[in-house]
Protein backbone atom coordinates (compact mmCIF):
# COMPACT_ATOMS: atom_id res chain seq x y z
CA UNK A 1 0.00 0.00 0.00
CA UNK A 2 1.72 3.10 -0.55
CA UNK A 3 2.52 5.62 1.47
CA UNK A 4 0.86 8.56 2.94
CA UNK A 5 3.09 10.32 5.11
CA UNK A 6 6.67 12.07 4.05
CA UNK A 7 9.83 11.83 5.95
CA UNK A 8 12.41 14.02 5.00
CA UNK A 9 15.96 12.54 5.03
CA UNK A 10 17.90 13.40 2.39
CA UNK A 11 19.08 17.04 3.94
CA UNK A 12 22.10 16.52 2.42
CA UNK A 13 21.47 17.63 -1.26
CA UNK A 14 19.14 20.47 0.34
CA UNK A 15 17.59 20.97 3.53
CA UNK A 16 13.76 20.92 3.89
CA UNK A 17 11.58 22.32 5.11
CA UNK A 18 13.12 25.60 5.55
CA UNK A 19 12.21 27.90 8.72
CA UNK A 20 8.64 29.50 7.94
CA UNK A 21 10.83 33.20 7.35
CA UNK A 22 12.25 32.24 4.29
CA UNK A 23 9.09 30.84 2.71
CA UNK A 24 7.65 34.63 3.94
CA UNK A 25 10.31 36.59 2.62
CA UNK A 26 10.49 35.28 -0.64
CA UNK A 27 6.96 35.65 -1.09
CA UNK A 28 7.29 39.43 0.14
CA UNK A 29 9.99 40.31 -2.23
CA UNK A 30 8.60 38.70 -4.88
CA UNK A 31 4.52 40.39 -4.77
CA UNK A 32 5.61 43.75 -2.80
CA UNK A 33 9.52 44.25 -4.03
CA UNK A 34 10.67 43.02 -7.41
CA UNK A 35 13.52 45.54 -7.67
CA UNK A 36 16.94 44.34 -8.95
CA UNK A 37 19.83 44.54 -6.13
CA UNK A 38 22.06 47.56 -6.78
CA UNK A 39 20.19 49.02 -9.80
CA UNK A 40 18.83 52.09 -9.00
CA UNK A 41 17.74 54.84 -6.40
CA UNK A 42 14.30 54.09 -5.87
CA UNK A 43 12.66 52.87 -2.74
CA UNK A 44 11.89 49.10 -3.86
CA UNK A 45 15.66 48.64 -5.17
CA UNK A 46 17.14 50.39 -1.77
CA UNK A 47 15.67 48.31 0.47
CA UNK A 48 15.89 45.24 -1.54
CA UNK A 49 20.23 46.16 -1.59
CA UNK A 50 19.96 46.85 1.99
CA UNK A 51 18.64 43.41 3.05
CA UNK A 52 21.08 41.43 0.74
CA UNK A 53 23.81 43.68 2.49
CA UNK A 54 22.27 42.41 5.78
CA UNK A 55 22.30 39.21 4.44
CA UNK A 56 26.22 39.34 3.25
CA UNK A 57 26.82 40.79 7.36
CA UNK A 58 25.27 37.82 8.76
CA UNK A 59 27.12 35.26 6.72
CA UNK A 60 30.54 36.98 7.58
CA UNK A 61 29.65 37.16 11.15
CA UNK A 62 28.44 33.59 11.00
CA UNK A 63 31.57 32.04 9.40
CA UNK A 64 33.80 34.61 11.49
CA UNK A 65 34.91 36.24 8.75
CA UNK A 66 37.21 39.73 8.47
CA UNK A 67 34.30 41.62 6.98
CA UNK A 68 31.11 41.36 4.66
CA UNK A 69 32.56 42.56 1.10
CA UNK A 70 34.92 38.87 1.79
CA UNK A 71 31.55 36.91 1.43
CA UNK A 72 31.09 36.64 -2.59
CA UNK A 73 27.43 35.52 -3.72
CA UNK A 74 27.12 32.58 -6.46
CA UNK A 75 24.52 30.61 -7.54
CA UNK A 76 25.35 27.59 -5.65
CA UNK A 77 28.64 25.60 -3.91
CA UNK A 78 29.68 24.30 -7.56
CA UNK A 79 29.99 27.89 -8.82
CA UNK A 80 31.95 28.76 -6.27
CA UNK A 81 34.38 26.01 -6.39
CA UNK A 82 34.29 26.51 -10.12
CA UNK A 83 35.24 30.27 -9.08
CA UNK A 84 37.63 29.76 -7.05
CA UNK A 85 39.66 26.71 -9.30
CA UNK A 86 39.76 28.34 -12.61
CA UNK A 87 40.19 31.91 -11.38
CA UNK A 88 43.32 31.22 -9.04
CA UNK A 89 45.09 27.99 -11.20
CA UNK A 90 47.76 28.65 -13.80
CA UNK A 91 49.73 26.56 -16.26
CA UNK A 92 51.98 24.57 -14.82
CA UNK A 93 50.95 24.89 -11.36
CA UNK A 94 50.21 21.67 -8.93
CA UNK A 95 47.10 20.88 -6.88
CA UNK A 96 46.78 18.66 -4.14
CA UNK A 97 43.20 17.34 -3.12
CA UNK A 98 41.79 14.09 -1.74
CA UNK A 99 39.92 10.85 -3.46
CA UNK A 100 36.67 11.93 -0.55
CA UNK A 101 36.27 15.35 -2.73
CA UNK A 102 32.81 15.91 -4.72
CA UNK A 103 32.87 16.24 -8.63
CA UNK A 104 32.34 19.66 -7.82
CA UNK A 105 35.95 19.98 -7.42
CA UNK A 106 37.11 16.92 -9.50
CA UNK A 107 35.75 17.52 -12.34
CA UNK A 108 37.06 21.19 -12.78
CA UNK A 109 40.26 19.94 -11.95
CA UNK A 110 39.84 17.11 -14.85
CA UNK A 111 38.53 20.05 -16.85
CA UNK A 112 42.25 22.30 -15.62
CA UNK A 113 44.47 19.19 -16.49
CA UNK A 114 42.45 19.05 -19.66
CA UNK A 115 42.70 22.61 -20.83
CA UNK A 116 46.12 23.69 -19.21
CA UNK A 117 47.95 20.90 -17.94
CA UNK A 118 47.23 21.22 -14.55
CA UNK A 119 48.66 18.37 -12.28
CA UNK A 120 46.63 16.64 -9.38
CA UNK A 121 47.70 14.89 -7.06
CA UNK A 122 44.93 13.19 -5.07
CA UNK A 123 45.33 11.91 -1.77
CA UNK A 124 43.69 8.48 -0.16
CA UNK A 125 41.12 7.86 2.44
CA UNK A 126 40.75 5.29 4.94
CA UNK A 127 38.15 3.07 5.08
CA UNK A 128 35.58 5.77 7.32
CA UNK A 129 36.61 7.91 4.77
CA UNK A 130 38.90 10.16 6.41
CA UNK A 131 42.09 11.64 5.46
CA UNK A 132 45.50 12.05 7.16
CA UNK A 133 47.34 15.12 7.35
CA UNK A 134 50.64 13.80 6.38
CA UNK A 135 49.61 12.60 3.45
CA UNK A 136 49.00 16.01 2.12
CA UNK A 137 52.15 17.14 3.45
CA UNK A 138 53.91 14.10 1.65
CA UNK A 139 52.19 15.28 -2.24
CA UNK A 140 53.64 18.78 -1.85
CA UNK A 141 55.42 19.85 -4.62
CA UNK A 142 57.52 23.29 -5.17
CA UNK A 143 54.92 24.55 -7.84
CA UNK A 144 52.36 23.23 -6.12
CA UNK A 145 49.89 26.59 -5.56
CA UNK A 146 46.32 24.80 -3.99
CA UNK A 147 45.10 22.70 -1.91
CA UNK A 148 41.84 21.57 -1.62
CA UNK A 149 39.52 19.65 1.10
CA UNK A 150 36.12 18.65 1.69
CA UNK A 151 35.06 19.89 5.26
CA UNK A 152 32.55 16.98 5.31
CA UNK A 153 32.46 13.97 2.74
CA UNK A 154 28.65 13.99 1.93
CA UNK A 155 28.81 10.21 1.71
CA UNK A 156 29.67 9.07 5.40
CA UNK A 157 29.79 12.21 6.69
CA UNK A 158 33.71 12.35 7.88
CA UNK A 159 34.72 15.25 9.76
CA UNK A 160 38.47 16.11 7.77
CA UNK A 161 41.01 17.43 9.96
CA UNK A 162 41.01 20.95 7.76
CA UNK A 163 43.06 22.44 10.72
CA UNK A 164 45.77 20.65 10.22
CA UNK A 165 45.83 20.66 6.21
CA UNK A 166 45.42 24.08 6.33
CA UNK A 167 48.29 24.94 8.41
CA UNK A 168 50.70 22.28 5.83
CA UNK A 169 49.28 23.75 2.63
CA UNK A 170 50.30 27.31 4.51
CA UNK A 171 53.88 26.35 5.11
CA UNK A 172 54.53 24.55 1.64
CA UNK A 173 53.29 28.05 -0.16
CA UNK A 174 50.08 27.28 -1.14
CA UNK A 175 46.09 28.40 -0.90
CA UNK A 176 43.89 26.17 1.16
CA UNK A 177 40.27 25.93 0.10
CA UNK A 178 37.50 24.18 1.78
CA UNK A 179 34.18 22.66 0.29
CA UNK A 180 32.00 23.31 3.09
CA UNK A 181 29.01 21.81 1.36
CA UNK A 182 28.13 20.06 4.26
CA UNK A 183 29.37 21.60 7.44
CA UNK A 184 28.24 25.62 7.14
CA UNK A 185 25.49 26.27 9.06
CA UNK A 186 25.76 22.37 10.64
CA UNK A 187 29.49 23.04 12.64
CA UNK A 188 30.80 25.56 13.71
CA UNK A 189 32.97 27.77 11.63
CA UNK A 190 35.79 30.71 12.90
CA UNK A 191 37.80 31.61 10.31
CA UNK A 192 39.69 34.15 12.23
CA UNK A 193 41.27 30.96 13.73
CA UNK A 194 41.74 28.56 10.92
CA UNK A 195 44.07 28.42 8.44
CA UNK A 196 41.78 28.73 5.06
CA UNK A 197 42.00 31.21 2.32
CA UNK A 198 39.06 30.30 0.33
CA UNK A 199 35.77 28.28 1.61
CA UNK A 200 32.72 27.34 -0.53
CA UNK A 201 29.43 26.51 0.46
CA UNK A 202 25.68 26.28 -0.84
CA UNK A 203 22.93 28.72 0.36
CA UNK A 204 20.27 25.96 0.61
CA UNK A 205 21.93 23.39 2.46
CA UNK A 206 22.89 24.01 6.22
CA UNK A 207 22.68 27.96 5.90
CA UNK A 208 18.94 26.89 5.12
CA UNK A 209 18.23 29.14 2.29
CA UNK A 210 16.51 28.76 -1.26
CA UNK A 211 18.48 26.93 -3.87
CA UNK A 212 20.02 28.92 -6.28
CA UNK A 213 22.34 30.83 -3.50
CA UNK A 214 25.89 30.09 -3.00
CA UNK A 215 28.65 31.58 -0.98
CA UNK A 216 32.73 32.16 -1.59
CA UNK A 217 34.46 33.73 1.41
CA UNK A 218 37.87 34.94 -0.16
CA UNK A 219 40.61 35.71 2.83
CA UNK A 220 42.27 39.63 2.28
CA UNK A 221 45.04 39.38 -0.34
CA UNK A 222 43.67 36.25 -1.84
CA UNK A 223 41.70 38.50 -4.52
CA UNK A 224 44.69 39.74 -5.87
CA UNK A 225 45.64 35.51 -7.40
CA UNK A 226 42.26 34.77 -8.10
CA UNK A 227 40.85 36.22 -11.47
CA UNK A 228 36.87 36.46 -11.99
CA UNK A 229 35.34 34.48 -14.36
CA UNK A 230 32.73 36.62 -15.26
CA UNK A 231 32.89 40.09 -16.28
CA UNK A 232 29.70 42.53 -16.49
CA UNK A 233 27.67 45.01 -15.11
CA UNK A 234 27.29 45.12 -12.09
CA UNK A 235 25.99 49.15 -11.01
CA UNK A 236 28.82 50.24 -10.26
CA UNK A 237 31.42 52.33 -12.27
CA UNK A 238 29.27 52.06 -15.17
CA UNK A 239 31.37 54.31 -17.05
CA UNK A 240 34.34 52.32 -17.21
CA UNK A 241 34.36 48.79 -19.26
CA UNK A 242 36.90 47.38 -17.31
CA UNK A 243 35.78 45.21 -15.15
CA UNK A 244 35.84 46.54 -11.27
CA UNK A 245 38.58 45.19 -9.01
CA UNK A 246 36.86 46.09 -5.54
CA UNK A 247 34.90 43.44 -3.47
CA UNK A 248 32.39 42.31 -3.97
CA UNK A 249 31.73 43.53 -7.18
CA UNK A 250 34.73 41.91 -8.62
CA UNK A 251 33.02 38.76 -8.92
CA UNK A 252 29.29 39.11 -8.42
CA UNK A 253 28.69 40.76 -12.16
CA UNK A 254 24.93 40.42 -13.40
CA UNK A 255 22.03 40.25 -11.58
CA UNK A 256 21.71 38.44 -8.47
CA UNK A 257 19.32 36.02 -7.31
CA UNK A 258 17.30 38.71 -5.58
CA UNK A 259 14.60 36.68 -4.48
CA UNK A 260 17.38 33.93 -3.44
CA UNK A 261 19.09 35.89 -1.12
CA UNK A 262 16.61 37.87 0.16
CA UNK A 263 15.39 34.14 1.50
CA UNK A 264 18.99 33.69 2.66
CA UNK A 265 18.89 36.41 4.78
CA UNK A 266 16.09 35.20 6.50
CA UNK A 267 17.31 31.69 6.94
CA UNK A 268 20.50 32.70 8.33
CA UNK A 269 18.77 35.42 10.58
CA UNK A 270 17.00 32.33 11.90
CA UNK A 271 19.99 29.78 12.44
CA UNK A 272 21.67 32.68 14.12
CA UNK A 273 19.04 33.24 16.54
CA UNK A 274 18.64 29.11 17.02
CA UNK A 275 22.89 28.82 17.38
CA UNK A 276 24.56 26.37 15.19
CA UNK A 277 25.95 24.70 18.70
CA UNK A 278 22.44 24.31 19.48
CA UNK A 279 21.86 22.73 16.22
CA UNK A 280 24.72 20.58 15.68
CA UNK A 281 23.77 19.00 19.14
CA UNK A 282 20.09 18.13 17.65
CA UNK A 283 21.61 16.25 14.63
CA UNK A 284 24.29 14.64 16.41
CA UNK A 285 21.55 13.44 18.88
CA UNK A 286 20.02 12.18 16.32
CA UNK A 287 23.01 10.44 13.94
CA UNK A 288 23.65 9.06 17.34
CA UNK A 289 19.98 7.09 17.72
CA UNK A 290 19.94 6.35 13.95
CA UNK A 291 23.31 4.44 14.44
CA UNK A 292 22.46 2.59 17.52
CA UNK A 293 19.46 1.70 15.70
CA UNK A 294 20.82 0.91 12.25
CA UNK A 295 24.22 -1.44 13.49
CA UNK A 296 21.86 -3.51 15.35
CA UNK A 297 19.88 -4.48 12.34
CA UNK A 298 21.56 -8.17 11.10
CA UNK A 299 22.11 -7.47 6.90
CA UNK A 300 22.78 -3.99 7.61
CA UNK A 301 26.13 -2.65 7.13
CA UNK A 302 27.00 1.21 8.05
CA UNK A 303 29.97 3.27 7.24
CA UNK A 304 31.58 5.91 8.49
CA UNK A 305 33.30 6.70 12.30
CA UNK A 306 31.69 4.82 14.81
CA UNK A 307 31.71 7.89 17.41
CA UNK A 308 29.08 10.98 16.14
CA UNK A 309 31.88 13.38 17.16
CA UNK A 310 33.59 12.51 14.15
CA UNK A 311 30.68 12.94 11.94
CA UNK A 312 28.34 15.28 10.89
CA UNK A 313 24.30 14.37 10.28
CA UNK A 314 24.93 12.26 7.14
CA UNK A 315 24.94 7.98 7.69
CA UNK A 316 25.25 5.70 4.06
CA UNK A 317 23.95 2.06 4.79
CA UNK A 318 24.06 -1.11 2.80
CA UNK A 319 21.35 -4.08 3.05
CA UNK A 320 22.77 -7.25 2.15
CA UNK A 321 21.43 -8.46 -1.42
CA UNK A 322 19.64 -5.66 -1.72
CA UNK A 323 20.58 -2.67 -4.68
CA UNK A 324 20.60 0.49 -3.00
CA UNK A 325 18.12 2.39 -5.80
CA UNK A 326 15.64 -0.67 -4.20
CA UNK A 327 16.16 0.19 -0.73
CA UNK A 328 15.02 3.80 -1.74
CA UNK A 329 12.82 2.70 -3.67
CA UNK A 330 10.71 1.12 -0.92
CA UNK A 331 11.61 3.39 1.60
CA UNK A 332 9.92 6.11 -0.01
CA UNK A 333 7.14 4.10 -1.78
CA UNK A 334 6.23 1.99 1.20
CA UNK A 335 7.17 3.91 4.18
CA UNK A 336 7.51 7.55 2.78
CA UNK A 337 10.96 7.88 3.55
CA UNK A 338 12.63 10.25 1.53
CA UNK A 339 16.77 9.32 0.71
CA UNK A 340 19.36 9.62 -1.86
CA UNK A 341 21.10 6.34 -2.90
CA UNK A 342 24.47 5.56 -5.63
CA UNK A 343 27.29 7.27 -6.12
CA UNK A 344 26.43 10.87 -4.67
CA UNK A 345 28.87 12.55 -7.30
CA UNK A 346 31.49 11.54 -5.48
CA UNK A 347 32.71 7.89 -6.78
CA UNK A 348 36.39 8.38 -5.01
CA UNK A 349 34.26 7.99 -1.48
CA UNK A 350 32.78 4.97 -2.52
CA UNK A 351 36.30 3.29 -4.03
CA UNK A 352 37.53 4.09 -0.26
CA UNK A 353 34.78 1.96 1.65
CA UNK A 354 34.03 -0.31 -0.86
CA UNK A 355 31.04 0.07 -2.14
CA UNK A 356 31.60 1.89 -5.63
CA UNK A 357 30.94 -1.91 -7.48
CA UNK A 358 28.08 -2.69 -5.85
CA UNK A 359 26.22 0.97 -6.59
CA UNK A 360 26.88 3.06 -3.76
CA UNK A 361 24.82 3.11 -0.42
CA UNK A 362 22.08 4.48 0.67
CA UNK A 363 22.25 7.45 2.44
CA UNK A 364 20.28 9.17 5.15
CA UNK A 365 20.75 12.96 6.10
CA UNK A 366 18.99 14.84 9.14
CA UNK A 367 18.73 18.90 9.50
CA UNK A 368 17.27 21.09 11.91
CA UNK A 369 13.49 19.85 11.46
CA UNK A 370 14.58 15.96 12.11
CA UNK A 371 12.97 14.81 14.80
CA UNK A 372 13.46 11.54 17.25
CA UNK A 373 10.23 10.02 15.87
CA UNK A 374 11.45 10.41 12.06
CA UNK A 375 14.65 8.22 12.80
CA UNK A 376 12.54 5.72 14.73
CA UNK A 377 10.80 5.47 11.92
CA UNK A 378 13.41 4.78 9.54
CA UNK A 379 15.10 2.56 11.28
CA UNK A 380 12.04 0.40 11.66
CA UNK A 381 11.46 0.57 7.93
CA UNK A 382 15.09 -0.57 7.45
CA UNK A 383 14.65 -3.14 9.70
CA UNK A 384 11.71 -4.44 7.93
CA UNK A 385 13.43 -4.47 4.43
CA UNK A 386 16.57 -6.64 6.01
CA UNK A 387 14.08 -8.86 7.36
CA UNK A 388 12.50 -8.87 4.11
CA UNK A 389 15.26 -9.51 2.17
CA UNK A 390 16.89 -12.22 4.62
CA UNK A 391 13.55 -14.50 4.56
CA UNK A 392 14.03 -14.26 0.41
CA UNK A 393 17.07 -15.00 0.23
CA UNK A 394 16.40 -18.51 3.33
CA UNK A 395 13.32 -19.62 0.72
CA UNK A 396 15.87 -19.83 -2.36
CA UNK A 397 18.05 -21.37 -0.93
Amino acid sequence: MPATRRIYLDNAATTFPKPEAVYDAVNDYNRRMGAAIGRGAYRATIAATEIVQRCRQKIAHLLGAESAERIIFTFNCTDSLNLALHGSLRTGDHVVTSEVDHNSVLRPLRELHRKLGIEVTRVRADATGKTDPEAFARALRPNTKLVALVHATNVTGTIQPVADVGEIAHKGGALFLVDAAQTAGHLSIDLKNLPIDLVACPGHKGLLGPLGTGVLYIRPGVESRLDSLRQGGTGTQSEDDVQPENLPDKYESGNHNASGLVGLEAAVSWLTQCGVGAIHDHERALVGQLLEGLVRIPGVRVFGPSAVEDRVGVVSVTVDGKDPQNVAAILDQTFGIEVRAGLHCAPGVHRAIGTFDSGGTVRLSVGPFTTAADISAAIEAMGEIAASTQRKAASFA
